[in-house]
């Protein structure tokens, strides 16, 4: 039942859509006539698929992932790949206005026409946004793509070796019959932890919204029908008899079959106990997210007057929790007149900032030399007063000793016996 549902909606929204000819597919370039590796083929053939099966895209920005369903032979989906996003630019949240850098969160679709085989970013195709629910909103946007190139200004950039084989997932689905293949966009992988998580954002209600349609995957294993009323998403309703789903209308009155019912009641008693106790447990930090339309509008500001070559900070600015404007220091190119005018303006200023505090820095200097000049000269004052008022040193004439007289008088005795001795012996010599 989950089969046939899925596959009357995808039939009713390709009416009047035309499938891939021969002659476009022989107009691709090389690069998007690769085949898949054999290993890819193998672990199809292994699950049960076959090359030119329906396929599926899944993207978690928080993970960074994109993933490739493809059909079994039963009609249910399974992963047969999964890749590392390269580049995904602004932060989780949807994308609300053109400009604002986001990339988009949704169900998209994608059709032959959506391919580009010559793109600049080596391969590429359109996601399809905005699509019905962003139209109903007010949301605007164009060229929102999964491309090469690694490089990423709104879009999901892989490498190009990646988008190779993305491409020709879709290249041999259509080949297979495929009319459209569906990209189911999330924020994160909506576990009841990561909702827990982020149960306190501002785009929850929309998160919880998609939710829904990743639940209905989740339980059956085929994409879901996507409709939009009440400017809301709707997934695997039924109308009834001649009535249709009005993006911006009343919803119609709708069916679903009871095994649905029954199978996604039991899956969200299972989640709401998860839920419970996720919001209790300790649990990572949530990631930065876009606070909404007004975030989205200073970023589309920024890019208007980036593309315009104005000076303007290299980053985009973000909004912060209390209504302020963070914006980065460091500034960005020049790419036109007004650019390089508001450039030469920033140099001039800067350059007079710096010689404003090269002049103080010089008064400064010259203070502290001053200061330290007239320290020195008060240090050599007190010095020299110290050096008069210190006692002068007189020398200690030593008393006449007691014994002097005694020394004096043995001394001469002394000299007298000499005397005579040597009278003594020059009269023996001389015969006296």
């Amino acid at each position: 039942m989950f089969v046939k549902l899925a596959r009357t909606g995808i039939l009713i929204a390709a009416l009047g859509v035309a499938g891939c000819n021969n002659s476009s597919m022989k107009d691709f370039a090389p690069e998007a006539n690769k085949p898949l590796p054999d290993k890819i083929l193998a672990d199809m053939r292994a699950k049960g698929m076959v090359r030119t099966s329906s396929v599926m895209a899944r993207i978690f920005k928080e993970e960074g992932k994109l993933e490739i369903w493809k059909a079994k032979t039963n009609g249910r989906y399974d992963m047969v790949a999964s890749y590392d996003i390269c580049k995904w630019s602004g932060k989780l949240g949807p994308k609300y206005t053109e400009g604002d850098r986001q990339a988009p969160e949704g169900f998209y679709t994608v059709r032959p026409a959506q391919m580009n085989p010559r793109s600049n970013y080596h391969l590429s195709f359109n996601i399809g946004y905005p699509n019905a629910y962003d139209r109903a909103n007010g949301r605007t946007g164009s060229n929102l793509m999964v491309h090469g190139a690694c490089s990423s200004s709104g879009c999901y950039s892989m490498t190009d070796a990646q988008i190779e084989q993305i491409y020709a997932f879709g290249r041999d689905a259509f080949q297979g019959g495929q009319t459209e293949f569906q990209i189911q966009a999330f924020p994160f992988r909506m576990t009841a932890a990561n909702m827990a998580r982020y149960r306190n954002d501002p785009n929850y209600d929309f998160w919880k919204m998609l939710k829904v349609g990743y639940d209905n995957f989740e339980i059956t294993k085929v994409p879901p029908k996507v409709d939009v009323c009440e400017k809301r998403y709707v997934f695997n309703q039924v109308a009834a008899d001649g009535q249709t789903f009005d993006p911006t209308g009343a919803c119609p009155a709708t069916t679903q079959p009871d095994s649905l019912k029954s199978a996604y009641n039991s899956y969200m008693s299972t989640y709401d106990a998860a839920f419970s106790g996720a919001v209790k447990a300790s649990v990572p930090a949530p990631k930065p997210t876009i606070a909404g339309i007004k975030e989205a509008s200073i970023v589309s500001d920024w890019s208007k007057r980036r593309a315009r070559g104005e000076r303007v900070p290299i980053d985009p600015p973000s909004l912060n929790n209390d209504g302020s404007v963070t914006e980065t220091a460091r500034m960005g190119r020049i790419d036109s007149p007004a650019g390089r005018k508001m450039a030469a303006l920033d140099a001039e200023k800067a350059a007079k900032q710096k010689a404003e505090e090269q002049r103080l820095a010089a008064i400064e200097a010259a203070k502290q030399a001053k200061e330290a000049a007239k320290a020195q000269a008060l240090a050599e004052k007190e010095a020299e007063k110290a050096a008069k008022e210190a006692p002068v040193a007189t020398a200690t004439i030593a008393a006449p000793s007691e014994t002097a007289p005694m020394a004096e008088t043995q001394a001469a005795s002394a000299d007298e016996s000499r005397v005579t001795k040597l009278k003594n012996k020059l009269l023996g010599m001389f015969g006296g």
